[in-house]
């Protein structure tokens, strides 16, 4: 490089100090490198402009052609849907293919009417896949989802219904928006198949121009036959982070007074839509889990039902109520047709005992209201007057004495039967023979010892094949049912288990624990026996049991009696050459506390072991 261009070098040709020359000589110097730095400034200027023009048009040309890709990718993908298999199947087929999917999802219309115009079509068409009404709801969203679930059903098909009516639980103004109880898990304490609800994925949106998907949510009950159930929405906005569609109000500047009034009105609306289609019911179940505001809406439930095979209303709470004019409150010379009628249920809502509706049934299932006070022969009547039943589950909180004599009635198809509420059911029990039960469930007021009466059953009975055994097990666990005492808290002895040999599966709760596992064990002089009691049981459950000290050695001792060190070559010890078999499943709650290591010894017998600790022990 020239040293002319060098600054540094350009110092050096002028002396030190500086002369008058020399200054005047650097001035001018100064001046010419002051004007070739702006000359290359302005032409590093034009070259960054430049720079920028380029990548401005490139960027430009960039997003055209994205552009046109994604048009050109839209066409092809219509074009691949054009030509796909699904395409080219006929319409008969994908009939079919929906009605398959509609045996494992009763729901499934939902989605398939909002996957494309075709499909959409093609559901509307096909009233069959509307015809089961799975619905969890609240009295403030919409009824006019049933009305629409029933006009797609079409007029002649079979409708299958079920809807629990939850109540709106008060939440911060902020979490209500956003989450109604509609949408939450099945309420507390509600004894019901339904689990706990789960949000699914929504639908795809429909295509640009196409009809608005249906203003439902989804929830998955698939631990109980893969039901898809839609929610009742009051208004539908959706989540801008998942997509999921979100209850809101059903308008912000709807006063509280008015949204009173419509929850007022929520049951006549919806009963009117589903009486309106009494002679299609084939299946109705309703639940709700404490009484609403409308709850006499349920007078209207009255008419004939050709095809209606199982009805069920069913409350969570005692609903009190006056008398009703519906179906089980009619009277005894009312000429309603329901000629296939087999399944009843009625839990906390009125009904009479001389209804036609009770009688002819496989299966009946009655909770009484605790201001309902039935005469123990009227009791009987009802049970009579379905001899084909193959179910029977009974509890009343309040029964007066018998007005005439208790008739021996014999049932000879009934395998399960569930007794509780007032003691003197006892004396019910005694008027029945049951040759073929397999399963009994006693949860009376235990003022007297029930081990009689099972005995005296099981005698009349001709020795049944009972397998499963269940006695204050229910009242043991909280449920509030009504009950002064616990059925085994009466018991004094459990020698009426000698004839129950086919016993598999045996629950008790408020008994002495001790007495209780002694029993259990090897016959010897300590508990009076010759035999093993139940000698085929597997399942043996246990709660709120009340011990003495030493309920966690007698446990202990029970488990390796019947349950023996096989590794260790140990075996159980036959009693009049009978061998028990092993216990599967063991369940021990609130009655002692086990310890740690006494759970894993357990764990190492049992199959199947589960424990929870007294209360007062936590």
């Amino acid at each position: 490089m020239a040293s002319s261009s060098s600054p540094m070098l350009s110092c050096l040709r002028f002396p030190e100090p500086p002369t008058h020359t020399s200054l005047q000589e650097a001035r001018r110097e100064l001046a010419t490198q002051q004007k070739s730095a702006q000359d290359l400034d302005n032409k590093i200027q034009d070259a960054e402009d430049h720079l920028a023009r380029l990548i401005h048009e490139s960027k430009c040309a960039i997003r055209q052609m994205v552009q046109e890709k994604e048009t050109l990718e839209k066409d092809m993908a219509q074009m691949r849907a054009y030509i796909s298999p699904i395409k080219r199947l006929p319409h008969e087929l994908l009939r079919h293919i929906f009605y398959m999917n509609f045996e494992d999802y009763p729901c499934c219309a939902w989605v398939l009417a909002a996957v494309c115009k075709l499909w959409r079509r093609l559901a509307l068409s096909m009233p069959r896949i509307w015809s089961k009404i799975r619905l969890v709801t609240t009295q403030d969203s919409s009824a006019d989802i049933i009305r629409l679930w029933l006009e797609r059903s079409g007029v002649n098909t079979p409708l299958d219904i079920e809807i629990f009516l939850k109540s709106s639980n008060p939440q911060s103004s902020s979490n209500s928006r956003r989450r109604r109880a509609s949408s939450s898990p099945v309420g507390d304490g509600w004894p019901t198949p339904w689990p706990e609800a789960a949000w699914m994925p929504p639908p795809p949106p429909p295509p640009a121009g196409g009809p608005p998907p249906p203003i439902t949510a989804y929830v998955d009950f698939a631990a109980h036959g893969g039901t898809v159930i839609p929610l009742a929405l009051p208004a539908q906005a959706f989540d801008p982070l998942v997509g999921i569609p979100v209850t809101t109000e059903r308008s912000t500047s709807t006063s509280p007074l008015t949204k009173t009034r419509a929850s007022m009105h929520w049951g006549y609306i919806a009963f009117y839509y589903l009486t309106e289609q009494m002679h299609r019911w084939e299946r109705f179940v309703f639940r709700f889990d404490k009484k609403f505001a409308s709850i006499a809406a349920l007078k209207n439930v009255t008419g004939d039902a050709p095809m209606l095979k199982e009805f069920e209303v069913s409350c969570a709470e005692p609903a009190f109520a006056g008398d009703w004019t519906w179906l089980p409150c009619a009277k005894p010379n009312t000429t309603h047709h329901i000629p296939e009628l087999h399944s009843l249920t009625l839990q906390y809502v009125p009904f009479k005992w001389s209804a036609p509706m009770l009688s002819n049934l496989r299966n009946l299932s009655l909770r009484t209201l605790p201001t309902t006070q039935i005469a123990l022969d009227r009791i009987l009547y009802m049970i009579s007057q379905s001899p084909a039943l193959e179910s029977l589950s009974l509890h009343f909180s309040a029964v007066n004495s018998a007005v005439l004599p208790l008739m021996p009635t014999a049932l000879q198809h009934l395998h399960s039967f569930s007794i509780g509420g007032h003691y003197l059911l006892n004396t019910l029990v005694d008027s029945l023979s049951l040759p073929n039960l397999q399963s009994l469930t006693i949860d009376v007021d235990g003022r007297d010892p029930v081990e009689d009466t099972i005995a005296n059953l099981v005698a009349r009975s001709n020795s049944p094949p009972l397998t499963t055994l269940s006695l204050a097990y229910a009242t043991n666990s909280g449920s509030a049912s009504g009950i002064y005492y616990a059925t085994g808290s009466m018991i004094a002895s459990w020698h009426f288990l000698r004839e129950l040999d086919h016993l598999r599966t045996l629950q008790v709760g408020g008994i002495s624990f001790e007495t209780f596992l002694t029993s259990l064990t090897f016959p010897d002089d300590e508990n009076g026996q010759e035999k093993w009691l139940c000698p085929n049981l597997t399942t043996l459950a246990m709660r709120g049991c009340h011990t003495h000290g030493e309920g966690v050695s007698k446990l202990v001792h029970m488990i390796e009696a019947r349950n023996p060190d096989t590794a260790a070559g140990h075996t159980a010890v036959a009693a009049n050459g009978v061998v028990p078999t092993r216990v599967k499943r063991l369940e021990v709650h609130e009655c002692v506390t086990t310890g740690l290591d006494v759970m894993t010894w357990l764990q190492t017998r049992v199959d199947e072991v589960v424990c929870s600790e007294p209360a007062f022990d936590r």
